[in-house]
């Protein structure tokens, strides 16, 4: 169902509801005080009926009795009887008056001091104690209401009405609210099917910037921004990788033709084997870096309690063994005063350990002096690592790309490499849940610092 039918079948039951809540609580008390009115209405008829009737001698004659009834015929189907202190009926204002109910409720009027009311067919009754001159008399009387259910009904009539007619323009309110609190995220649907990965540059309207659709475009713009970014890099991923994947495939192959060709003695063949050799060492060395980048871009792991120490110990010493005319030297540098685990980070140790190798690999293999590797804690909530060389540093225009797979920077191309290292560090720190901070000054040397959240 679409948001905008949701909406209006929500706001629909819900007006409806409040409102036919509305018209029962008004019906409800409109026929509360219509029966408050008649039952008050028969009381003081019967009460009045009372005082001319015991106010009147004994030995009435049979036609002043008749008058009297006529005379007090005020009430639909009027029924009024009056008994005696002894139960005995001493008036009835119709001969054909029935008096079953009525003595059956002889017993209740006794003993309840409110008046007492009850249903006699489709007549309403009431019946209570009436006492002058110290008698105690009991008076009944009963009638149909015809003004009051009559307005009853038409009452019942009008909120039915009124809640029909009021359902529609609910509907269409509805409809309309809906309609005009929807128009901003239509536009922005509108605006998205636009956008293709051919135009990734192209963004959508953020409208007043405060409501929750703008949070929204907002959300979205940053999303497109980060696609964009990730399809930038996937192309020149893509582009840098063809071509470092081609050249050594291309001179091996090169290699091989020329020598199945032209060679004419084992020497000579061997010559171009080790050639060939060679660059397929290169190959699948640039592979292997492809893949460890990929796997750091891809992982996912389940963090453990890993000392940032112990990997700095083993990417020493798979360094040493690669440079063993280097001097790296590890300095401990702000540390807090009270450490249960130092050095404790939440992690996988073999990608930070790879990290790490990739840093001091790197300031070793650009610089011929002495490397410093730096364990600190920069706050309480941060382990840090910062490798530090006095090589050959990096160009301030190249400083924000060299953490992009495959990218080099001008000066140090004449190097072996494949410019994958920093790019998997930075993934790896990003998985930690910390940051790469690279400062450098070409000719002078860099610092590269790892930061990690303690754990």
């Amino acid at each position: 169902m679409l948001i905008r039918n949701k909406l209006i079948l929500r706001f629909t039951l819900l007006v409806l509801a409040i409102q036919l809540s509305l018209s029962a609580f008004v019906y409800y008390f409109h026929a509360a005080a219509r029966e408050q009115r008649f039952i008050r209405r028969l009381a003081g008829k019967a009460v009045m009926t009372a005082r001319l009737h015991l106010s009147s001698p004994a030995d009435s004659t049979r036609n002043a009795r008749a008058f009297r009834r006529s005379d007090l015929l005020t009430i639909e189907r009027e029924q009024i009887s009056i008994y005696s202190p002894e139960n005995r009926l001493l008036y009835v204002s119709a001969d054909t008056v029935p008096q079953v109910e009525n003595r059956r409720q002889l017993a209740r009027v006794a003993a309840n001091p409110e008046p007492v009311t009850f249903q006699v067919g489709s007549l309403e009754g009431v019946g209570f104690t009436y006492g002058p001159a110290g008698q105690v008399y009991r008076l009944f009387a009963a009638g149909y209401d015809e003004l009051g259910w009559s307005q009853l009904a038409s009452l019942r009539l009008i909120l039915l009405v009124g809640n029909v007619g009021a359902l529609l323009l609910i509907i269409m309110a509805g409809w309309y609210f809906a309609d005009e609190s929807l128009k901003p995220i239509a536009r922005v649907i509108k605006q998205v099917r636009k956008i293709t990965a051919r135009e990734l540059n192209r963004r959508v309207d953020e409208g007043n910037g405060t409501d929750e659709i703008a949070q929204l475009a907002i959300t979205f713009n940053q999303m497109l921004g980060g696609v964009e970014q990730a399809f930038e890099a996937q192309k020149s991923f893509v582009s840098h990788a063809s071509h470092e994947l081609r050249t050594p495939l291309t001179v091996a192959l090169g290699t091989l033709q020329t020598g199945h060709a032209y060679d004419q003695t084992l020497a000579e063949a061997k010559a171009s084997m080790a050639s060939a050799v060679d660059d397929l060492r290169q190959l699948v060395a640039l592979t292997n870096a492809l893949l460890t980048l990929a796997q750091a871009d891809e992982a996912r792991f389940r963090g453990e309690s890993v000392r940032l120490d112990e990997c700095l110990t083993q990417a020493l010493s798979q360094c040493q063994s690669r440079y063993p005319d280097r001097i790296v030297r590890v300095n401990f540098g702000q540390m807090p005063t009270r450490l249960e685990t130092p050095f404790a980070v939440t992690g996988n140790a073999h990608l930070l350990t790879t990290a790490l190798l990739n840093l001091l690999d790197n300031a070793c293999k650009y610089s011929r002096a002495e490397v410093l590797a730096t364990l600190s804690y920069p706050d309480f909530a941060t382990v840090a690592v910062a490798v530090s060389d006095t090589g050959i540093g990096i160009d301030a225009g190249d400083l924000g790309r060299v953490t992009e797979p495959l990218y080099r920077a001008e000066n140090g191309r004449r190097k072996p490499g494949y410019g994958i290292g920093l790019a998997v560090t930075q993934k790896i720190a990003q998985r930690h849940g910390g940051a790469l901070k690279l400062v450098s000054v070409a000719g002078e040397g860099t610092t590269a610092t790892l930061r990690l959240p303690a754990a």
